[in-house]
C-alpha cells in the first residue's frame, strides 16, 4: 500500500472519530461548557498525537518518551469511541423509558459520570496489561508422532518504536530460559525499515534452542522491503522458510515444519504463498505449517497436522475482536479446524499502535508436541 495512501485513511478514519466522540458524546455531557471546551482540546491534541505517532513509526526517531505519549491517543480516542456508542445508545433508551423527570435526569447525571469514569480506568488498564507478556503453555496431541517436542513461538512483536533492544532481550532471555528444541516466529516481526531497526533485530541472534529458529513473514514485512528483511534475517543464522519445508528431528521420530510466504502476497505479486510448493517432498511424518495470518488454513489440505499462526492480535484492545473475527476464522488459542489438522494461533507477542491490550494479553507461548494416544 502507498505510505501516502495509508497515512491520509489512517487520520480521516480518526478524524471522523474525534467528530462522532464530540458530537455524539461530549455535547450531551451535562457539565459547563468551559469543561466541555477542554474536552475537545484534549480530542484535538490527540489527533495531532496519532500524526505525531505515524512520523514516529516510520520516518523520525523521537525520544522512547515521546513516542511513548504519540503511541497513547490510538488506544484512548478507540476506547473513547466506544464509550461514546454505548453512551448513544443509552441515552435513547432513557428517553424512551417511562420515567419523570426528576429520575430520568437522575439517571442521566449517574450515565455521564459512569461514562467518564469506564473510558478512564479502560485506558489506564490497557496501558498496564500491555506491560505484562504471559508465557502460554499448550500440549498438541499429534497423530504419529513418535515422541515429544517443545517449540517457542513468537509472533507479531512489530520491531520498532517502544519495541526497542530492551524489549526484545528481554524476550530472548525468556525464551531461552524454556530450553526449547526450536523456536518459530510467525511475522510481523519488525516495522520499520533495517537500517533503523538492524541492530534490534540482529538481538534474535542469541536466541538458544537445540534445532534453532525459523521463521515467516507476515503482512507488515512486505511494508519495508521483504526482501532485505529476509536476507538480515538469514545473515543472523535464522532459517526462513520460504515456501519450503524442513525435517526437525531424527529420521523416523520427527516431523516436517513446513512455511510460506504471507496472504498479503497476492496482493504484491511477489512472495506469494504456494502451499503446494511448500509441501513438497514431505518425509513420511507429521507436519506442522507456519502462515502468519489464519485466514490461510483455508487453503491448507489434509497433509498438515497442526498450523501456528499470528497476526490477530487477539483483537489487541476489546471490541476489536469482534471486528478481527470478520475477517479471521480464528482469533487466539488452540482449535480443531477438521478431523486432521489443529490451528494455534498466538496473540502476540508485541503489540501495534498503543502500547494498550485490553482482553488480550502479550503472549511467548510454549507448545508440547505429544504423541497422540
Amino acid at each position: 500500500m502507498n505510505p501516502i495512501l495509508f497515512f491520509t485513511a489512517f487520520l480521516g478514519v480518526f478524524a471522523l472519530i474525534n467528530f462522532y466522540i464530540s458530537r455524539r458524546f461530549i455535547a450531551h455531557l451535562d457539565i459547563k461548557s468551559i469543561n466541555k471546551f477542554y474536552f475537545r482540546i484534549f480530542l484535538f491534541v490527540n489527533f495531532f498525537g496519532i500524526i505525531g505517532y505515524m512520523l514516529g513509526r516510520y520516518y523520525v526517531d523521537f525520544p522512547n518518551w515521546l513516542y511513548f505519549l504519540f503511541s497513547l491517543p490510538i488506544g484512548i480516542l478507540f476506547l473513547l469511541f466506544c464509550t461514546a456508542i454505548i453512551y448513544d445508545i443509552s441515552i435513547v433508551m432513557l428517553k424512551r423509558a417511562p420515567l419523570s423527570k426528576r429520575r430520568r435526569d437522575f439517571f442521566k447525571r449517574s450515565l455521564d459520570i459512569s461514562s467518564l469514569a469506564f473510558a478512564s480506568t479502560l485506558s489506564a488498564k490497557s496501558i498496564y496489561n500491555a506491560r505484562d507478556i504471559k508465557l502460554e503453555k499448550v500440549e498438541v496431541a499429534i497423530k504419529n508422532l513418535k515422541k515429544n517436542y517443545k517449540i517457542a513461538q513468537l509472533s507479531d512483536i512489530h520491531i520498532g518504536g517502544l519495541i526497542n533492544k530492551t524489549f526484545i532481550k528481554d524476550i530472548v532471555q525468556r525464551v531461552n530460559a524454556l530450553n526449547v528444541d526450536l523456536v518459530v516466529i510467525t511475522g510481523d516481526l519488525i516495522d520499520i525499515d533495517m537500517e533503523r531497526g538492524g541492530d534490534i533485530v540482529a538481538e534474535l541472534a542469541h536466541l538458544n534452542s537445540k534445532y534453532g529458529t525459523f521463521f515467516v513473514a507476515g503482512n507488515h514485512e512486505y511494508f519495508h522491503d521483504i526482501a532485505k528483511i529476509l536476507e538480515s534475517l538469514k545473515k543472523l543464522g535464522i532459517r526462513v522458510l520460504e515456501n519450503e519445508n524442513i525435517y526437525i528431528g531424527d529420521e523416523g521420530e520427527g516431523f516436517n515444519l513446513a512455511g510460506v510466504y504471507d496472504l498479503f502476497g497476492y496482493r504484491t505479486n511477489e512472495y506469494a504463498p504456494d502451499i503446494n510448493k511448500a509441501l513438497k517432498n514431505l518425509k513420511n511424518s507429521p507436519t506442522l505449517l507456519l502462515a502468519h495470518q489464519p485466514k490461510y488454513i483455508e487453503e491448507v489440505n489434509d497433509s498438515v497436522d497442526l498450523m501456528l499462526s499470528g497476526h490477530t492480535h487477539g483483537g489487541q484492545l476489546f471490541p476489536f475482536r469482534f471486528l478481527v473475527k470478520l475477517q479471521q476464522p480464528y482469533i487466539s488459542g488452540l482449535h480443531q479446524h477438521n478431523k486432521e489438522l489443529q490451528i494455534y494461533v498466538n496473540k502476540g507477542t508485541g503489540f501495534w499502535g498503543p502500547p494498550m491490550r485490553l482482553g488480550a494479553c502479550s503472549e511467548i507461548t510454549e507448545i508440547t508436541l505429544i504423541p497422540a494416544l
